[in-house]
């Protein structure tokens, strides 16, 4: 066969076709007349559950007047748990679309009235149902049990994955991303913004379920872009089904941005400005009839973010320290462009077009290498500038059919692109006369990520407990990565310089995959899910001469890196028990491949006596994955507990070693040596933990919820050189607590804490660290707008972290210093009305990203966000892959 992706993909595109003509046929397999009961846990939030439709308007029994922003539920008489739910708008009125069919209660309630259950209301796919005029009484003594029924909880549960509301916490107003992240339950985000779950950073990261380029290129970049105002939930995918990229060991992060799907035109603005930065956003809607736009934009700048870093570190007998001031800036921004049109009440056609900018710059200064030396000290003093410098386009298309509940086919296609120029130049300074510069050198590293995806699904229902899934989908990748050396004498112009040529890696990689997915729910209140996907891997990879900087160019030596295919399956149990307690099993198998970080040969230098290269002959690791979980209310208290058991064989390991002359000899061992890190596929990682973590709401107005995440990790590299080998174990335990508190006249007061403790590495530890936020926000009374203050870290000026490495070769110590205490203020407005008559339509889910990325950089080893440490070095050297 000559082309086996081509094959695989369309041949599963064509088998989704025949089976939807089959579907559609009467008599066939899911095309009776009657749709089937929706199968619990089979769908998302973004999944179509039926076609009925739900709408009334909420009054004051007394006075007839609308009763503003009530809330309304749908719930299931036989379990009494809501199924879906909304809020009135300021006339009273309240929508609820895609419903399923049957008999239901709906709950409406709003603080000082008693609550109104309407029992017995009909639901069918042959036309809409309108309550009219729902009168709710007055009832002061209702109040506290009113007011739990209208507040949502910060974190939740569904059947698949964990939920964090993240436009519930006001302390997120004027962050990112990352700070986002920091509050979800089972994850860490370290000092470099680097996402880790359960311990591990190979997770896949989707926005809305789509991947970008710029994830695949960063995580850590990417959540710069990304404001926290815009966020309305992070879910966390520990067990993903065989729809989902095989990407990720650790599982799957996904961020859903607030979406605005009503009519009429609303514009809002947010912005913000403390002592660290500043932010401001633009989000405009419009909505007329079944076709929308939508215009956002954001930006974000960074400033006065300070920092200092000591480093000491021994090889044989040469011992040399290190010591550096760190500023970073940088301007951070995306925009996006949407288009939807509602074709008819079940198929939809969604497009659109974001173009994403980060611009950070880090100044080292007075950045002073002592070392030993023959008979005296040997000074190095130098200031190194950084300019890390990208931007992403984001392209997409998608297209759904819904035929009746659990009944579509959707088809999407996908552009993507992240072109990034990491470059830095280094002025050596005289030691004893700091104004005279000895000489120049500048690294110039030009990359581009480009990824372009077509994908096709098809789900069908067979009887009233099964669902069938299965799909098929291509992804075609170019990745470029120009690098090159310049030098100087003095302070004269810089020069390419001819000990260090330039060069050019392209690596090509094509992904053809396919899966199947079949769930069962029983009688017994059983839920089983298994699949299994295939994913057939090409890699075309070389090198090619090229100047600094330059992209393009013809083909060079080919690397030779073979093809290979990998089956990976999943099998999902879950159990209902009585007073609503669940139990979980689930095992699958995930691979990760590397990305650019580990691939990019480009050996930064900006520290000479740490310097990182990549491999571009690495493969991918592969992680098997158990986990067992139940969940519970006790009281008013929910409480989740799981207990997993992760392996990575293959895994990517990092290596240190040190730089010798040109014959592998080390002419003076007194004399200090570069050390090198690089990356091998020579690691085995085991892990063994719990996440125990719940929420609560008491006295009807105070939210507070936390977790301990702790895990046993067992590392080796597996090296067969004794001067390599290296083994490390212990307890990794992290915690959080969250708040929030309602007030009367649109108070509220939010607070955030988490802390984890030192983290086992292969070669040593990283030290702990800890992050806390306090806010206070004010709604103002028509509900337009809201002001509000926040603030984070105040009580550390500034917050120090010690690290150390240690093997045969070398060991190493470091001290970073974060002075990271900041407060902003927050100010929001809405401009525009809107109606709740939502369109029906169905967005497409493109669920992948899969590129393995340990730093925050591509290439240039240089630590982001905090920019604490030395150029080309993170504290303690090069962290683990995870």
């Amino acid at each position: 066969m000559k082309n086996p992706l081509l094959f695989l993909f369309f041949g599963t595109i064509a088998l989704s076709s025949a089976h939807i003509t089959l579907a559609q046929f009467p008599g066939a397999p899911g095309g009776g007349q009657q749709p089937p009961a929706a199968i619990p846990g089979t769908s998302t939030d973004n999944s179509p559950r039926g076609n009925a439709k739900l709408t009334g308007v909420v009054v004051d029994s007394a006075t007839n007047k609308p009763v503003e922003f009530a809330s309304i539920a749908l719930v299931d008489p036989t379990t009494k748990k809501p199924i879906d739910g909304t809020v009135a708008d300021d006339q009273g009125r309240f929508t609820l679309t895609k419903l399923p069919q049957g008999d239901f209660q709906v709950l409406i309630s709003f603080v000082g009235y008693r609550n109104r259950t309407l029992s017995s209301v009909k639901l069918d796919r042959r036309g809409d149902v309108n309550l009219g005029q729902v009168k709710l009484a007055a009832d002061i003594r209702t109040l506290k049990e009113v007011e739990v029924v209208g507040q949502a909880s910060i974190v939740e549960e569904k059947v698949d994955r964990i939920v964090y509301n993240a436009d519930k916490d006001i302390t997120n107003k004027g962050g990112d991303a990352a700070d986002v992240m920091r509050k979800v339950p089972l994850l860490t985000v370290d000092l470099d913004g680097n996402v880790s779950l359960r311990g591990s950073q190979n997770v896949q990261v989707l926005i809305n379920n789509k991947p970008s380029t710029i994830v695949a290129s960063s995580v850590a970049d990417a959540l710069k872009q990304i404001p926290a105002d815009m966020i309305k939930t992070v879910e966390v995918i520990t067990s993903p089904s065989a729809k989902y990229d095989a990407e990720g060991s650790a599982g799957i992060i996904n961020i859903v941005t607030k979406k605005n799907t009503l009519q009429g035109f609303t514009l809002n603005l947010d912005t913000g400005v403390g002592n660290r930065g500043a932010n401001l956003g633009l989000n405009g809607n419009l909505r007329t009839g079944k076709m929308g736009f939508s215009l956002s934009g954001f930006g974000r700048a960074n400033y006065n973010v300070r920092g200092q870093f000591e480093n000491t570190q021994r090889v044989g007998t040469a011992f040399t320290e290190q010591s550096a001031n760190t500023l970073n800036r940088g301007m951070f921004g995306q925009y996006t462009l949407g288009w939807d049109y509602d074709i008819s009440k079940t198929s939809a056609i969604t497009a659109s077009l974001r173009y994403g900018t980060r611009n950070n710059i880090v100044d080292q200064t007075n950045f002073l290498t002592k070392s030993t030396g023959p008979y005296f000290p040997v000074y190095n003093l130098r200031d190194v500038l950084t300019k890390d410098l990208s931007g992403t386009v984001d392209a997409n298309l998608d297209y759904t059919k819904t035929y009746k509940p659990q009944h579509e086919f959707s088809v999407s296609a996908q552009y993507s692109r992240n072109n990034r120029n990491n470059d830095f130049t280094a002025d050596i300074l005289n030691y004893s006369d700091r104004a005279s510069i000895i000489a120049r050198q500048q690294n110039l590293n030009e990359s581009y990520n480009q990824e372009t995806t077509i994908k096709a699904d098809y789900q069908t229902p067979i009887g009233k407990n099964q669902l069938v899934e299965f799909g098929g989908k291509g992804i075609f990748r170019q990745v470029e990565s120009a690098f090159g050396y310049k030098f100087a004498a003095g302070n004269g112009p810089l020069e390419t310089d001819p000990n260090r040529p330039a060069n050019t890696l392209n690596y090509d990689q094509n992904i053809a995959a396919g899966y199947l997915s079949y769930t069962l729910s029983t009688k017994n209140k059983y839920t089983i899910k298994a699949g299994a996907r295939y994913e057939y891997t090409t890699i075309r990879a070389f090198y090619k001469l090229s100047q600094p900087g330059e992209l393009g160019g013809g083909a060079g030596e080919d690397l030779g890196i073979p093809n290979y295919g990998n089956l990976v399956p999943s099998i999902n149990i879950s159990k209902t028990l009585k007073g609503g307690r669940t139990v979980k099993l689930a095992y699958n198998r995930r691979l990760q491949r590397p990305g650019l970080r580990f691939l990019n040969p480009n050996a930064n230098a900006a520290n000479p006596t740490n310097i990182t290269q990549g491999n571009p002959l690495l493969m991918p690791e592969l992680t098997d994955n158990v986990e067992l979980g139940t969940s519970a209310y006790v009281k008013s208290v929910y409480v989740n507990t799981t207990l997993f058991y992760r392996r990575t064989n293959n895994s990517i390991t990092s290596v240190r070693d040190t730089i010798t002359n040109s014959t592998g000899e080390v002419t003076n061992p007194s004399l200090p040596r570069p050390i090198r890190t690089f990356f091998l596929n020579i690691g085995r990682e085991e892990a063994v933990g719990a996440n125990i973590f719940g929420n609560a709401t008491l006295f009807s107005k105070w939210q507070i919820g936390g977790g301990v995440d702790v895990f046993y990790a067992i590392l080796t590299n597996n090296s067969p050189n004794p001067a390599y080998q290296a083994s490390n174990s212990g307890w990794v335990v992290s915690g959080r607590l969250f708040t929030n508190l309602t007030l009367k006249n649109g108070w509220g007061v939010s607070g955030f804490s988490f802390i984890r403790g030192r983290e086992v590495q292969l070669q040593g530890y990283q030290g702990g660290f800890a992050f806390y936020s306090l806010g206070v926000k004010k709604d103002f009374k028509d509900k337009r707008g809201s002001i509000g203050i926040a603030g984070e870290n105040f009580f550390n000026h500034p917050f120090r972290i010690r690290s150390e490495t240690q093997t045969p070769l070398l060991s190493q110590s470091s001290l970073t210093s974060l002075y990271n205490a900041g407060v902003r203020v927050n100010f929001s407005y809405r401009l525009g009305k809107l109606s709740f008559d939502q369109p029906q339509r169905q967005r497409g889910r493109n669920n992948e990203n899969d590129l393995k990325d340990e730093g925050s950089d591509s290439g240039g080893g240089q630590p982001q966000g905090g920019g604490n440490a030395p150029a080309g070095g993170a504290p303690g050297g090069s962290r683990r892959p995870r």
